[in-house]
């Protein structure tokens, strides 16, 4: 087989007629300016083939299913392997997708609760154990042989009758005899002379059937002197009957797992708390309920800290410092009331006031005001019904482990405690749901959690998310295509990166990325840069083979292209593209006309930029700030964070361990910071020369 992917004469959009050979098997990077043709190749000339091979390879009957593909503009295209992109987008807007789902880790998840997890009452917090015969048979092994013990089933009626009827019918079937346990009248099914022999455990085990049978699934065996034991095969606890583990139990998808109020969305159309408690750092004393404020609806708090107060409702502390408990009785009522009875004084009852007085404008206004899409009150945005937290593993409950970081959940199972039998059962689960969470960690989605709605990730994220199935399916000899899995990435991360795409390509993969960062250009085996420009004046072949030295640089027929930049450590310049990440998209020219003294905040304005490009950028940037202006930039791009005249650096990690500012001043003062990861990354980069 061909080591390559020949492409002949590709015209895809803006792409000159170009001829080029990339590795298979290999990690290829795509670079060149914006607009100088990479998708054109990578995506519409490759990736397009590959499907359209793939879609003709299908019987007729399937074909008709799908859209007629059109060949690429180009002559041929040579040992061309299966294809799959990963592009820079949100892949799904369905509101049920999660990290998890998508990930397949919650799939995982489901089977290791249903096979390995126990469930436990919440009122007594026994395990809830459903007996087998192998169980009966164990506690009669316990006792010497020799014991007399009796299999007893506990009376039971049935279709109406009196105890005294039923004794009579099991009388005239020979089941006369009975025995008082516990003020629980019980038939005696069979006396037995404890022996381990088979004969022995045949007739124990067809007693106890008998009696399970008599008995809607109970069973005793009485020893006189030594105690009774209680089994059942119906899965209940004090007085609890409980549901079975089963993987539909634990999915908000199925009816069965679904929290019945919000149906597995997690979010209903009612009271928005964020908007009764906008501020949630006040107590509810300083007025954190914004509707309990005024002269007349602050008597509702008044009212409320009166009576709960003593109760052990703390009002002094902040909204956002109260136990769930806590903020269930400011909004539902004290433990054990009816939140809508009249009376109650509690944030429930409160809206159903104005519920009941919507004649007036003003409470029809309040209701309005307040009414939003908010968290189910009922499963807290789990998804699933409340029974579903009383199956544990390790003492955590699925819901508990879809809302921890994903660093987190990754270090408790890499630790977690289970015996050997629970083990054998969930080694292979353990093994994929590790993998996986691993492999979130190593993209730099560490501090996403599994219950995370898929469409609210940003597009480098959805990537990530992309890239990170991907590694899970045991897939060898495909083609992936990614479209700069680098973006939203801070440098520590895009080491982690590189290590993955790395471990795609060592599974026998071709990876082919289009990308402008420096680092993973530099891990690439093969560079294949197009330009020199964009739009018509690109579209050619600059460069293709391996990463050169600064020896052979002289071979290189275009000397201005990125590759000799990547050996230098420089950055060329190159005109700003209308297509750059900038609202209005402006230039020099353009800030003229901006008032003065104007604060302009960036979110990550260098995505989508070659190294070129950013050079142009920062003149932009440079041009407004001499006309008296303010910016302000959300960025991970070190070029930019080095030019800065003042950064603020926070983390130190993503999600909950984040929030602080690590590090901030002048690029040379964030130099000195040994704990910030950004100035790690500055210490390895080149000064620039702006």
């Amino acid at each position: 087989m061909d080591d390559f992917i020949r492409i002949k004469g590709a015209r895809v959009n803006n792409l000159k007629n170009i001829d080029v050979d990339i590795p298979r098997g290999k990690f290829v990077v795509v670079t060149g300016v914006s607009g100088s043709g990479k998708s054109s190749l990578a995506f519409d000339t490759l990736y397009a083939e590959g499907q359209r091979r793939y879609v003709e390879s299908l019987s007729t009957y399937a074909r008709q299913f799908m859209g007629r593909m059109g060949k690429p503009d180009c002559d041929s295209i040579d040992g061309i392997p299966p294809a799959i992109a990963i592009e820079q987008k949100v892949t799904t807007r369905n509101p049920r997708s999660t990290v998890g789902t998508s990930t397949e880790i919650y799939d995982y998840l489901r089977m290791l609760y249903a096979r390995v997890g126990h469930t436990y009452s919440p009122i007594s917090g026994q395990e809830v154990k459903k007996h087998t015969m192998e169980d009966i048979v164990e506690c009669m092994k316990s006792y010497p042989e020799g014991t007399r013990l009796m299999v007893l089933a506990p009376l039971v009626s049935h279709n109406g009758r009196t105890e005294q009827e039923q004794l009579e019918i099991y009388a005239k079937e020979g089941l006369s005899r009975t025995e008082v346990i516990d003020d629980t009248t019980c038939l005696v099914i069979a006396r037995i002379l404890v022996k381990y022999d088979k004969t022995t455990i045949t007739h124990l085990i067809d007693s106890c059937e008998t009696a399970i049978y008599e008995s809607n699934g109970q069973c005793m065996l009485y020893v006189p002197d030594s105690g009774v034991h209680r089994f059942s095969l119906a899965f209940e606890a004090d007085g609890m009957t409980f549901e079975e583990p089963s993987e539909q139990f634990f999915s908000f998808n199925s009816p069965l797992g679904a929290c019945p109020d919000c149906e597995g969305f997690g979010r209903i159309m009612g009271i928005d708390e964020s908007l009764v408690v906008p501020n949630q750092e006040l107590s509810l004393y300083e007025g954190a309920v914004l509707p309990w404020r005024g002269e007349k609806m602050s008597r509702w708090k008044e009212e409320f800290i009166y009576q709960n107060s003593p109760k052990g409702f703390p009002p002094f502390t902040p909204y956002f410092q109260l136990t769930q408990a806590e903020k269930d009785w400011l909004w539902h009522g004290a433990p054990g009331t009816n939140p809508l009875e009249k009376g109650n004084i509690c944030i429930d009852r409160f809206f159903e006031m104005l519920r009941e007085k919507q004649y007036k404008i003003q409470n029809r206004v309040m209701l309005a005001r307040y009414r939003g899409k908010t968290t189910c009150p009922h499963c807290h945005g789990t998804r699933l019904k409340k029974e579903t937290s009383y199956v544990l593993i390790a003492g955590k409950s699925i819901t508990q482990l879809v809302e921890m970081p994903i660093n987190e959940l990754l270090q408790f199972f890499l630790n977690i405690q289970l015996s050997a039998h629970a083990y054998a059962i969930a080694k292979n689960l353990l093994k994929e749901i590790t993998s996986r969470l691993q492999f979130l960690t190593d993209v730099g989605l560490s501090y996403l959690t599994l219950n995370r709605q898929c469409s609210t990730l940003s597009g480098g994220e959805s990537q990530r998310i992309n890239l990170t199935t991907s590694l899970g399916s045991p897939l060898m000899g495909a083609m992936y295509i990614l479209d700069e899995p680098s973006i939203g990435l801070h440098p520590r991360d895009t080491k982690r990166l590189i290590k993955v795409l790395n471990e795609l390509r060592d599974a026998g993969n071709t990876v082919i990325v289009v990308e402008h960062d420096e680092e993973i250009m530099r891990a690439a085996d093969y560079i294949i840069d197009i330009g020199p420009d964009a739009g018509r004046l690109g579209g050619k072949l600059v460069f293709a083979g391996p990463l050169p030295t600064t020896q052979n640089l002289q071979n290189l027929q275009n000397p201005q292209n990125l590759v000799p930049e990547l050996v230098e450590g420089q950055t060329p310049s190159a005109s700003i593209p209308s297509t750059a990440s900038i609202p209005a998209q402006f230039n020099c020219a353009h800030t003229s006309h901006i008032s003065s003294h104007t604060l302009f905040i960036f979110d990550e304005p260098t995505t989508g930029l070659h190294p070129y490009d950013i050079k142009k950028l920062l003149a932009a940037f440079d041009a407004l700030i001499t006309h008296g202006h303010t910016i302000v930039v959300i960025e991970h791009n070190t070029e930019v964070i080095k030019c800065a005249d003042h950064i603020i650096d926070l983390g130190p990690e993503g999600g909950k361990d984040g929030g602080y500012i690590v590090a901030q001043g002048t690029p040379e003062e964030i130099l000195t910071s040994k704990q910030s990861y950004t100035a790690a990354a500055l210490r390895n980069y080149p000064q620039p020369n702006r």
